[in-house]
């Protein structure tokens, strides 16, 4: 299987973790105009799977070193597998619940203050369980990302301030989605063995663990999403025969949109072989910003706000950018 063997490169794949993660929502909003999101939502479910089956069959069955894919997951132990299963279920059940916080509170409570959450939360869950890396330049690095998050929300409340009400049921569902989100990647992290090139009886290589961590999120789906289309945060509820009312356009957007966050996920597992898992995840999270800079510079959300929102702006992306050096320094 392919593996990295230098700590540059595994930086590279958790940039690129970092971009995927921060710009798949743009599929969904794209398709958002014609489609909802419950129903976008089983199309990028899908994406995932299939992306994770592809890189398991193809750079998880090549190479001279680790475990073929087939041949691991034929020799994984069940607690190893439930493991990374259980990493899947978390997953989703946290995404969803963004999803839900988004729609209540809107982006400027639901990203910064769940997804800011499971920043700080993760990286102190993996490196509890994995400690590699520096603590003070690991733990600064973090605290610039929380306050580039921290100027990102601010900026949102500044230019939506007519908007006076604070959903508290938002606020809500955006805290249990960050702790939950913060958990996930530990679950797929413990199933793998930690030297890649050093197969050991039970474990998976990072390939089997991330398909096995989409099949938790397919499986789960099924009780997840139906409950969430049934009883949806809000508009009226969706039947499943309205899926198959889509246009060929909106399911490719599903599809594609899982398909990115999947190549984000499977970068980052690739890369916490060298990088450290509490490195490699906490890169991945900045994502809250990449999905900022779409919002600023694609989709023009700031392009009717006030004048010293710039300002907020751009001490973000040096705050980001800080958490960023610091992070890539702590090994």
């Amino acid at each position: 299987m392919f593996i990295i063997e230098s700590y540059p490169v595994a930086i590279f794949f958790c940039i690129i973790t970092m971009l995927c993660w921060g710009s798949w929502a743009n599929t969904q909003k794209l398709a958002a105009s014609t489609w909802r999101f419950e129903l976008f939502y089983w199309d990028y479910v899908l994406g995932i799977l299939l992306t994770a089956l592809l890189f398991a069959i193809s750079l998880g069955s090549n190479g001279q070193q680790g475990r073929p894919f087939l041949e691991d997951i034929a020799q994984a132990d069940m607690s190893m597998a439930g493991s990374a299963f259980l990493g899947g279920i978390i997953f989703n059940a946290a995404n969803i619940l963004l999803v839900a916080a988004i729609a209540v509170a809107g982006m400027s409570v639901a990203f910064p203050v769940g997804i800011g959450i499971a920043l700080v939360w993760g990286v102190i869950v993996n490196y509890i369980a994995n400690p590699i890396g520096d603590k003070l330049l690991l733990f600064s690095g973090v605290g610039c990302i929380i306050i580039a998050i921290l100027l990102n929300a601010y900026a949102y409340r500044k230019t939506n301030a007519a908007q006076k009400k604070l959903s508290t049921r938002g606020l809500a569902l955006s805290i249990v989605a960050g702790i939950l989100m913060g958990f996930f990647y530990k679950y797929v992290a413990a199933a793998m063995f930690p030297d890649f090139t050093k197969p050991e009886p039970g474990k998976l290589s990072p390939y089997t663990a991330v398909f096995l961590f989409a099949t938790g999120i397919l499986i789960s789906n099924f009780i997840f999403n139906t409950i969430l289309m049934r009883r949806p945060v809000e508009g009226q509820p969706v039947k499943m025969s309205d899926y198959f009312k889509g246009s060929f356009r909106n399911h490719i957007m599903g599809i594609l949109g899982g398909a990115i966050w999947c190549v984000g996920m499977s970068f980052s597992i690739i890369a916490s072989g060298k990088a450290g898992p509490a490195i490699s995840y906490g890169l991945g999270q900045g994502a809250t910003v990449v999905a900022a800079l779409w919002g600023i510079f694609i989709w023009k959300e700031f392009k009717d706000a006030p004048r010293s929102v710039g300002s907020i702006l751009n001490a973000m992306l040096l705050c980001y950018l800080a958490g960023l050096a610091l992070l890539i320094a702590a090994r």
